[in-house]
């Protein structure tokens, strides 16, 4: 039989899950209504593919939605290379005494502001962007992905270096006892055995990157065209949201920008249930 303090936490553990299930579907529904009158005249489609152009009527976040993906994409291209290495470094190469130092500087990494991300980016990477490139003010999305690159780098490292220290340690132990060096025990036995907590934190850093504000706001250009290239400038969905809360509250392009947030609600729950998906797959196959 349970006694009554279990029985008392097994409720207050329901409700609080009931009462964030609440809170979530009450935070879609609002942006739904608040939407509502653009959502009507259009519909969402219309509204997702059309082009920004508000003396013209048009509310579209076609150009939004196309630099979120632009820079989000490009940064992970960026941050994935990086933090597989220093996760193969801090796992497997360096030596033992390195390993816990390196891992604290990373996580303390994790810790520094975004500002100062973008702080550093405009006074350091834009110029150094203009210069080469001799094109445009240097505020663009390769700018920006790179600074977010690097932005979201540690976090990557760490899931990798969590996927690589859950590797059975009988797997290390017959590669050592096959003769595999390090870099083929890392390339042959880590890798592959490590590959869904890799995935997982590709997909939560993607996440991180799609939902960032300040980065963008301070070095993509927030230009709402469509961008044709890395050095064109670009705004991402909440960069926009900021831009457009800043100017007024009562008119059209206010009410567009709920259609932002439905769109980035809609990508973080399919980003989350596809990690919970991966993680009980991982599950199941050990």
């Amino acid at each position: 039989m349970k006694n009554l303090r279990e029985q008392a936490a097994e409720r207050a553990f329901l409700l609080s899950a009931l009462a964030s299930c609440a809170i979530t579907a009450g935070i879609l529904v609002f942006m739904v209504l608040m939407g509502l009158p653009l959502l009507r005249e259009g519909g969402f489609l219309a509204l997702l593919l059309n082009s920004w152009e508000p003396y013209r009527g048009a509310f579209g976040v076609l150009p939004m939605v196309a630099g979120t993906l632009a820079i989000s994409l490009l940064s992970l291209l960026v941050a994935f290379p990086l933090s597989l290495g220093c996760s193969f470094l801090t796992s497997g190469i360096a030596p033992k005494p390195l390993r816990g130092p390196l891992r604290r500087i990373i996580e303390l990494m994790t810790g520094i502001p975004t500002v100062i991300y973008g702080f550093v980016g405009i006074f350091l990477l834009v110029p150094l962007i203009r210069e080469f490139f001799r094109h445009g003010s240097g505020m663009c999305v390769l700018t920006a992905a790179l600074v977010l690159g690097v932005m979201i780098s540690p976090t990557m490292t760490l899931f990798f270096c969590d996927a690589f220290d859950r590797i059975p340690s009988s797997y290390l132990k017959a590669a050592d006892a096959l003769g595999a060096g390090r870099a083929q025990k890392l390339i042959h036995v880590m890798l592959p055995t490590a590959k869904k907590g890799i995935l997982n934190g590709v997909i939560l850093a993607l996440g991180r990157a799609v939902g960032d504000t300040l980065i963008a706001l301070m070095l993509a250009g927030n230009s709402a065209r469509v961008p044709e290239s890395v050095m064109d400038p670009a705004r991402t969905l909440t960069a926009h949201i900021a831009l457009v809360i800043a100017a007024d509250y009562e008119s059209p392009e206010f009410r567009s920008i709920f259609t932002c947030g439905v769109v980035l609600y809609l990508s973080t729950m399919v980003m989350t249930f596809l990690v919970r998906y991966l993680a009980r797959r991982g599950e199941g196959n050990i």
